[in-house]
């Protein structure tokens, strides 16, 4: 029977409470639903303790210690943090470590940081051009496209090798067609001043990923937006400001966030050029030249750092807490962006940044 409650609206009605029987069956079918949920997770909880979970938290616990790969872990408190950070100038006389920090660890944070504002933001903006031209041709779109996705096939290590070579000061077909022209090529990867520019010109040819989901993004757009634009009399260019940007900012937000998190892990690419172009340097009569961050630690970024820290210098603690400050910067940089994404992304059915962006137009 159906129990009922006088209320000032009406009469509610209040469903009877189940039978134990009903009651246990209920919760057995839960447990079993719950259960199955678990066995087809399963194979994602283990991979991820085991390969994600736990070396975390065992980095983290070594990143208190002194650790060698030869003895056993010596707790030492921050003492890895306070040699990181006081490398850094400005923290350096904040806290007054008195200059006991690593010398080289602000030269590759100021190169990691390098990476991310003008190399990252650079690949974001070609992409984006190369698939807006290749949207707007009216032929060979898939052999543009063809052309375009062809060198991000190729492994970062060949690529970077290829580049070194294409690059040589000497013998390279750069600076032998330049110097045809009556140009004096730079030095490339031999020089401090020109490696980081020539490390952007390689992630330039490497666009291919990022411009073929900004290219799915940009004809996506529904052209009736075009159309009503034009009819009001937008330009091209307002047509690309105010409804090509807004409808495809989504994608930028991810390929910005993408870019980011690969800026600050930025490794092969450092490695494989400075240890080439050292060699080059080697063979051409300089044998003092190192190979990591050459020359002169203009390539040296921080992940490179961490690697010569752990398994160069066989500073396993010191390298872990390099480790864990990465995963606190980037989780950091990456939150940030995604907060202030709320002024500039919008999102399909979002209408009060659809009328924003239009009082924005119509103002302009």
């Amino acid at each position: 029977m159906t129990a009922t409650a006088a209320t000032g609206g009406g009469t509610a009605y209040v469903l009877p409470p189940l039978p134990p029987a009903r009651r246990a069956a209920k919760r057995k079918a839960d447990r079993r639903r719950r259960l199955t949920v678990l066995a087809f997770m399963s194979p994602w909880i283990l991979g991820f303790s085991v390969f994600f979970g736990y070396p975390l938290v065992m980095t983290v616990y070594l990143s208190f210690t002194h650790y060698d790969l030869l003895s056993s872990p010596r707790y030492i408190g921050l003492a890895n943090y306070k040699y990181l950070l006081g490398g850094i100038p400005g923290i350096n006389h904040a806290v007054n470590y008195n200059g006991t920090g690593d010398p080289t660890v602000w030269k590759a944070i100021k190169n990691t940081l390098w990476v991310i504002a003008i190399m990252v933001p650079l690949q974001v903006v070609f992409a984006y051009g190369v698939a807006l031209m290749i949207a707007r041709a009216r032929s060979g779109k898939g052999i543009f496209r063809t052309i375009f996705y062809l060198p991000a096939l190729a492994p970062p290590v060949a690529a970077t090798l290829a580049f070194v070579y294409i690059l040589n000061p000497a013998t390279g077909p750069v600076n032998n067609l330049l110097g045809h022209l009556g140009i004096d090529g730079p030095l490339w990867f031999q020089d401090p001043t020109w490696s980081k520019r020539s490390l952007t010109l390689l992630a330039m040819c490497g666009i291919g990923n990022t411009m073929i989901i900004f290219l799915a993004a940009i004809l996506d757009v529904p052209r009736h937006l075009y159309e009503s634009s034009e009819i009001d009399g937008a330009g091209p260019f307002q047509r690309m400001l105010y409804v090509t940007l807004p409808s495809i900012s989504p994608v930028i937000l991810f390929s910005i966030v993408i870019g980011m998190i690969q800026g600050l892990q930025y490794f092969t690419q450092a490695y494989v050029a400075g240890n080439v172009a050292s060699g080059q340097a080697s063979q051409a009569g300089d044998q003092s030249v190192s190979g990591l961050g050459y020359p002169e630690n203009s390539t040296l970024m921080y992940p490179v750092l961490l690697y010569q820290a752990g398994f160069q210098a066989f500073r396993m603690g010191y390298a872990s807490a390099l480790a864990v400050m990465l995963l606190v910067v980037s989780f950091a940089v990456t939150l940030v962006i995604i907060v202030t994404s709320r002024r500039w992304v919008h999102y399909a059915g979002d209408d009060r940044r659809a009328r924003r962006a239009r009082r924005r137009w119509r103002r302009s």
